[in-house]
């Protein structure tokens, strides 16, 4: 089996209000929706948002669950020089801060933010990690 994601799907309480925040607030384009989900094109890998109980039932798991989801999702950049422009971008907008931007144990720099709906979000820059043109990762280097 190859090493590789094609989509994340986010289960939403409120399918409107995240394709609104993720349209409005990131300023992303669905590429393909109707009223059950909506689909981002990204760099190489698709996001789907579904309502949270139909993609319980299509997973055959219970929907119930609050708290921290056991993941994160990231947003990488080039240079650490991107990062407070981009934190002072979306704080503008009005998104929930979770961590303000700071100086990381690894020698990155990073904010953390969560979606209306509590999808942890972390804007990073990771010197470790090496990213063509288009923000598709190549690799990332041993982490001494």
């Amino acid at each position: 089996m190859e090493q590789r994601l094609t989509f994340i799907t986010l289960g939403a309480d409120n399918l409107t209000l995240l394709r609104e925040f993720y349209t409005t607030v990131f300023g992303w384009t669905p590429i393909a929706e109707n009223k059950d989900i909506v689909f981002f094109k990204l760099n190489g890998i698709m996001l789907g948002i579904f309502g949270r109980d139909g993609l319980a039932e299509a997973s055959g798991v219970a929907s119930e669950g609050t708290g921290f989801r056991s993941f994160t999702l990231a947003y990488n950049v080039e240079t650490k020089d991107e990062i407070d422009p981009l934190y002072e971008k979306l704080k503008y907008k009005g998104v929930k801060v979770l961590k303000e931007p700071e100086n990381t144990p690894y020698g990155g720099y990073n904010f953390i933010i969560a979606d209306p709906e509590g999808n942890v979000f972390e804007f990073a820059w990771n010197p470790f990690l090496l990213m063509d043109d288009n923000g598709d990762v190549i690799t990332h280097h041993a982490i001494e």
